[in-house]
């Protein structure tokens, strides 16, 4: 159940309450103030994000004085959703109540005219309520220890990417699978294995999107072309889409999920007839498995490994301090397009940079398109400050993007003309 103090900041639609809240907090001391408990780590670490906030929203406050209602009311809704994160935090960490909060929340506010500089988030990490369910699930058989080595080895490097991209879609696609009955892990594990959890993938055998539906599939489940738009690309309908598949493929074969796994990558229809033939023999038989291609052989075995870490990531090394997941929308206050900002942004606090985190948030725009001023763009909470701060009006870095981009879409033959020019 939430706090009080949860449910007011929730509230974005009415921001100036926390205003209120602050400097009602100023106004009418305690008669007597209780003294300030011994501030542990992890308190001091969430106080400090609390100030930061604070000030970014006084930020955007100033905004809206000024005349700049766009950028302002950004700033404003991107304290807003990262404060309600924060609260439920301060609920979880001892020593943390209304008060301890709103000191905090007044500290910032104090300190507006400070540069602003961010402590390091805490990226979410994800809940591990289900994990007795999934040891039972996830049988660390020889073959599933082989892949969880690949997956913590050579193949490392998309597992992190896999694990990043996720936990930014997370707020809108795990919520699919708790509803239907479905780990979360298990959602991961197949993002993972099929895409590395990027949305705009396709393969040489026309598979599409996130969850890799064929065409076929992608049909009988609603994934089809609108407006012009391949709905497979859509990480909330491919979602849904791949829950409902699940969950006929669970129901056909008792609820034995390496069985189901093969069905979604085999075909169902092969696998079910090749368990007939078996007598009912499980996905581990090697009669069975050795009838399966040899791709879904390790696929299954894959997919479990990766459920298994998303279970473990933080033992895995897979949290990182520096990130913070939250997504908010903003108002474009330039025209702009994905590339350009993810250029002007640069790779703070990610040196993959956010090209491909933005592209995921915004399935339906495209990378180098121009996006008109005053349109939405879902992006990172904590992207939101600099881009208010450096990525509109006269930037200069946004100027360089521009510039860049517009290279880029010259013809190539401009490019050879210039070298022959050169030499001559």
């Amino acid at each position: 159940m939430h706090s009080p103090l949860h449910a007011i900041i929730r509230s974005r639609a009415t921001p100036w309450v926390l205003l209120a809240m602050t400097v009602a907090a100023t106004a009418f001391p305690v008669i007597h103030p209780r003294p300030a408990p011994f501030a542990s780590p992890a308190l001091a670490e969430l106080s400090a994000k609390i100030r930061d906030r604070g000030r970014e929203y006084v930020d955007g406050l100033a905004l809206v004085v000024s005349g700049d209602p766009v950028m302002g009311g950004n700033l404003i809704a991107s304290a807003t959703d990262r404060m309600t994160v924060l609260a439920a935090d301060c609920v979880r960490t001892e020593g943390c109540d209304a008060e301890t909060f709103t000191r905090a929340l007044r500290g910032g506010m104090d300190e507006r005219s400070v540069a602003i500089h961010r402590a390091p988030a805490v990226a979410a990490t994800p809940s591990t309520e289900r994990r007795g369910d999934l040891a039972v699930a996830i049988p660390l058989n020889p073959p599933v220890k082989r892949a969880l080595n690949d997956w913590l080895t050579w193949n490392r490097p998309q597992l992190a990417d896999a694990y990043e991209n996720y936990l930014f879609l997370r707020e809108q696609i795990a919520p699919i699978y708790e509803k239907a009955g479905l780990p979360e892990a298990l959602l991961f594990g197949l993002m993972a294995q099929e895409t590395g959890a990027k949305v705009h993938s396709y393969s040489s055998a026309g598979a599409a999107g996130p969850l890799q539906f064929m065409p076929a599939t992608a049909r009988r489940y609603g994934l089809e072309r609108i407006s012009g738009f391949d709905m497979r690309l859509d990480p909330v309908a491919s979602t849904q889409a791949s829950a409902v598949y699940l969950t006929a493929q669970l129901a056909t074969f008792g609820n034995d999920l390496p069985m189901a796994l093969a069905a979604y990558n085999g075909g169902e229809s092969r696998v079910a007839a090749l368990r007939r033939h078996l007598a009912g023999a499980s996905f581990w038989d090697a009669k069975l498995s050795e009838a399966l291609p040899i791709e879904t052989r390790n696929y299954v075995p894959a997919v479990l490994a990766a459920m298994w870490i998303f279970v473990h990531a933080e033992e895995c090394g897979l949290v990182s301090p520096g990130l913070e997941v939250g997504t908010t929308t903003i108002t474009l206050k330039e025209p702009v397009s994905i590339g350009e900002l993810s250029i002007c942004l640069g790779p703070s606090q990610n040196r993959r940079g956010w090209f491909r985190t933005l592209r995921n948030l915004n399935p339906r725009m495209s990378g180098n398109e121009r996006i008109d001023a005053g349109e939405k763009l879902h992006v990172p909470s904590m992207l939101v400050p600099k881009y208010v701060e450096q990525c509109a009006g006269d930037s200069p870095l946004l100027a360089r993007a521009r510039e860049l981009q517009d290279a880029g879409d010259e013809k190539p033959s401009r490019f050879a003309d210039a070298l022959q020019e050169g030499g001559t």
